[in-house]
């Protein structure tokens, strides 16, 4: 099959991605496998294909990736099943991530526990955009920031993958929404359901005035964060994305946590537990209209580095998508 290869860590995309032919993989015991349609590129493709920061290399090899290619979100066709498979049989259209990496390929196998079928109202591309930006923003907006019907919620960075996701959930929930974004993605935002929008770079955050606050890659202070909170509101790190070879943000994660159990504020972070029963209730969510995924551009599988390069440089509102 055709499929993206990755031999080293690198950060240039058109450096260490390259296309090439391998073997189709078959599904083990409990695994599907899946015909791919599309999938799609997030801050975590990057990294992966980095190896930064460097203890992702713990778990994905030391020297060189131990994967095809960083590729982990997929839409597809289900092709054939493994022993003990019981909620998918080959034709069945299904979405969901895949086991270990390497969805920017022909085939991809996934655990049956990490699919859903795919929503009906949208398309292979749109259903490759939500796995794991969506569930992140999930997590983020319904259990650890427990978003509730009337309060005021600020998402931070709320153009990008996880951010549009992370407003029309918060949305959905009934809370007031904020998006923050540079100005020329702010009208995205709005159109996604956000009651009012600000510009990072021109417009100042009203301090005191949110019950939430969501921030998605950001850099911003911790006590700037904090002082737009009410006394008793909620801070959920989503990112850090400072560029750090070791921690990579992580610092300010930490500081949040350590400093929470002393102020009225909770502060905090997580890692995203990648949930099939969050995908499950993303498909209702995006079946009943009140999530759509929001897909920037749509790039073929030769040109899977450039899909990578037009999201690390932060040109993307929303999500990036590469067909099969």
């Amino acid at each position: 099959m055709s499929a993206v290869e990755q031999t080293r860590y690198g950060t240039a995309p058109r450096h260490v991605l390259g296309m090439g032919r391998t073997d189709r993989p078959a599904p083990r015991e409990g695994q599907v496998l899946v015909r791919v349609r599309a999938a799609s590129v997030d801050r975590g493709t990057w990294h992966l294909m980095a190896g930064r920061p460097y203890p992702v290399r713990l778990v994905f090899g030391l020297r060189r990736p131990s994967f095809l290619n960083p590729g982990r979100n997929l839409a597809g066709v289900v092709e054939e099943v493994g022993q003990g498979v019981t909620d998918f049989r080959p034709g069945d259209e299904v979405y969901g991530i895949a086991s270990g990496n390497g969805t920017f390929a022909e085939y991809a196998v996934a655990k049956q526990e990490k699919l859903d079928r795919k929503p009906t109202n949208v398309s292979f591309e749109q259903a490759a955009a939500v796995p794991v930006s969506a569930g992140t923003a999930l997590e983020a907006v319904r259990d650890h920031a427990r978003v509730q019907p009337g309060e005021e919620v600020l998402v931070i960075g709320a153009s990008g993958g996880v951010g549009t996701f992370a407003v029309q959930i918060a949305h959905a929930l009934g809370a007031r929404v904020t998006g923050l974004a540079s100005g020329a993605k702010l009208d995205a935002v709005r159109a996604l359901g956000a009651d009012g929008v600000l510009d990072h770079r021109r417009d100042e955050i009203p301090q005191g005035r949110f019950d939430a606050v969501i921030d998605i890659a950001g850099r911003r202070p911790l006590a700037q964060l904090r002082r737009v909170l009410t006394p008793h509101g909620r801070l959920v790190i989503v990112g850090g994305e400072t560029g750090g070879r070791l921690c990579d943000g992580l610092g300010r994660q930490f500081r949040a946590a350590l400093l929470s159990p002393f102020v009225g504020q909770t502060l905090g972070f997580f890692v995203s537990k990648e949930r099939g029963a969050d995908l499950r209730a993303l498909t209702g969510l995006i079946e009943a209209g009140s999530v759509t995924p929001l897909v920037d551009r749509v790039f073929p599988l030769a040109e899977t580095a450039a899909a990578v390069e037009y999201l690390i440089d932060g040109r993307a509102t929303g999500k990036v998508v590469v067909t099969v």
